[in-house]
């Protein structure tokens, strides 16, 4: 399916985001300019160009395809690019082998600069790539325990030639001891790419737990809240339900998906589990208010709570908090941005009109 160029925000609301640099319009559009031949992400620091000599476009490609070319500055194919193959080579090397040692040698024999790599990853998993290798070990470490190994043949599995060292690296990571840890839920976590910039989804047995956009504020109060109130031992790494979850994500914003089918796993107060379970019921390309889930929940003066629940909402996207409107018409309340709650809502309805139109 392809999606048409109402995807955009209006022009006027675009020149003031580019005059602006306001990150917050992050993947929602591109501004390329003609005079130059050049395309940018909507905060790129370079000198604004003049509104009348500019154009927009929804898609990095929609830009190359144009006769633009990307900037060298703010790097508008890195936005949505997935991780070039040089990085992906040494990630499947990883997961084949994640206890093999790399020193900065052994990744120059491998043909990649090792402050390249540091870079990489520092700007995308917000860690350096060994200590993102040194929690990956510890993530193994507590997978075996939670299997019945003990905490001496963890430690020395993972590298460790002391126990307190072992210890001490383990509760710095996951913020809890690695007794405590073997009687914890493991929780899983990844970084997505989309087109609005990049996700974490963390997900356990059960299900998806968390899905937000990296640079959302409340993000670091989430991951607290569930490692502090519910016990979670947070570490990198892969399971069934977070390969699903990049596989629906991709298909969404491709406006080929309506529906999620990844398992869930939602802890939270009772209220707030009834609330998530009217957003999940919100059709797609359809729009509510908080007042009518209050409504439907029997409680027509919590419009306010509901709010508060909608908020506390940790599973973006799938969990459909985007759709919920104030009783004005007002784009309020989301915390991944109004920018990318408005890019949703089109992409939705966009989506809905060319099926309308194809069943015609």
């Amino acid at each position: 399916m392809n999606l048409p160029n109402t995807l955009l925000p209006p022009r006027t609301e675009m020149v003031r985001a580019m005059l602006e640099r306001d990150t917050s319009y992050e993947g929602v559009f591109f501004t390329a300019v003609k005079t130059t031949g050049i395309f940018c992400r909507p905060g790129c620091t370079a000198r604004s160009p003049r509104p009348e000599n500019v154009e927009f476009f929804a898609h990095a490609d929609e830009c190359l395809a144009a006769g633009y070319r990307a900037c060298l500055r703010c790097k508008p194919l890195g936005a949505a690019a997935m991780a070039p193959e040089w990085v992906k080579r040494v990630l499947a090397r990883v997961e084949a082998d994640p206890e093999q040692r790399w020193s900065d040698a052994q990744l120059l024999a491998e043909g990649i600069e090792p402050l390249k790599l540091r870079r990489w990853f520092k700007q995308h998993f917000g860690t350096t790539f060994h200590a993102w290798l040194r929690t990956r070990r510890l993530g193994i470490a507590l997978s075996g325990m939670k299997h019945g190994d003990s905490i001496d043949s963890a430690a020395f599995d993972s590298g460790y030639e002391s126990l307190s060292g072992f210890r001490d690296a383990f509760q710095k990571s996951f913020h809890i001891t690695p007794g405590r840890a073997a009687n914890s839920e493991p929780l899983l976590f990844t970084r997505l790419t989309t087109p609005l910039g990049p996700m974490i989804a963390m997900a356990e047995r059960r299900g998806l737990v968390l899905l937000e956009f990296l640079d959302q504020a409340s993000l670091s109060g989430e991951v607290e809240a569930l490692q502090n109130r519910f016990g979670y031992a947070v570490a990198p790494g892969h399971n069934a339900h977070l390969q699903q979850i990049e596989q629906q994500l991709a298909e969404y914003f491709a406006g080929q998906r309506t529906e999620f089918s990844v398992a869930l796993h939602m802890p939270g107060s009772e209220f707030s589990r009834m609330v998530w379970a009217e957003l999940s019921k919100i059709p797609y390309g359809r729009t509510t208010t908080y007042g009518a889930i209050a409504h439907l929940l029997g409680k027509p003066g919590a419009s306010r709570a509901v709010g508060l629940a909608n908020g506390h909402n940790r599973i973006s996207i799938v969990v459909p908090c985007h759709r919920v409107i104030g009783a004005d018409g007002s784009l309020t309340g989301y915390a991944g941005g109004e920018p990318r709650k408005a890019f949703l809502l089109r992409l939705e309805n966009a989506a809905v009109q060319i099926t309308e139109q194809l069943a015609f």
